[in-house]
């Protein structure tokens, strides 16, 4: 999805929760567009799951020749909220952000996110869901990106249980 000769890429702000529809109606207008999208692990009611996220929520990229494209109809475009303007003109992305988006796109074009723990060795937290609710505990290692090893005091010792990053916060 390079720009085209003459094209650069420009920022459109969406309304809330319509990147999608934005999308879909400016390509439809035949604009190049490209919304980086990446996927998110989502658990509800046991079931964990993985959905599509915007990178970032309310924003797209669309690539405009201003000399001969008539962009001034992004703004009343189903979806958008505004093209991004800076001094009365739409504010132009360097290509090599784009491009650096694209590049690290997998499989399904989804950007891979680089992962950490929010929680190292050491750090307090209180568990926020689950059997020891309530509970504070001490970090004790991370073994992956969804579980942290941590220490809860029961009954006047130290047990380490693995809880899902997502069940505990810090204190």
């Amino acid at each position: 999805m390079a720009t085209e000769r003459g094209s650069r890429w420009y920022v459109v702000q969406t309304h809330v929760n319509a990147e999608a529809k934005a999308l879909a109606n400016l390509q439809r207008q035949g604009f190049a567009v490209y919304l980086p999208r990446y996927l998110k692990r989502r658990s509800h009611a046991r079931k964990v799951d993985m959905v599509a996220r915007a990178l970032f929520p309310r924003y797209l990229f669309v690539a405009i020749d201003l000399a001969t494209q008539r962009w001034r109809a992004i703004q009343s475009t189903l979806g958008v909220s505004h093209l991004v303007c800076w001094n009365g003109q739409p504010a132009s992305v360097d290509d090599g952000v784009i491009n650096a988006l694209k590049a690290r796109e997998g499989e399904g074009g989804f950007i891979k996110l680089a992962r950490r723990s929010a929680f190292s060795p050491g750090d307090k937290v209180r568990i926020v869901e689950g059997a020891f609710v309530d509970n504070l505990a001490l970090v004790e290692g991370v073994s992956d990106h969804e579980r942290v090893a941590v220490l809860l005091d029961l009954l006047g010792r130290k047990v380490r249980v693995l809880v899902g990053a997502d069940l505990i916060a810090a204190a």
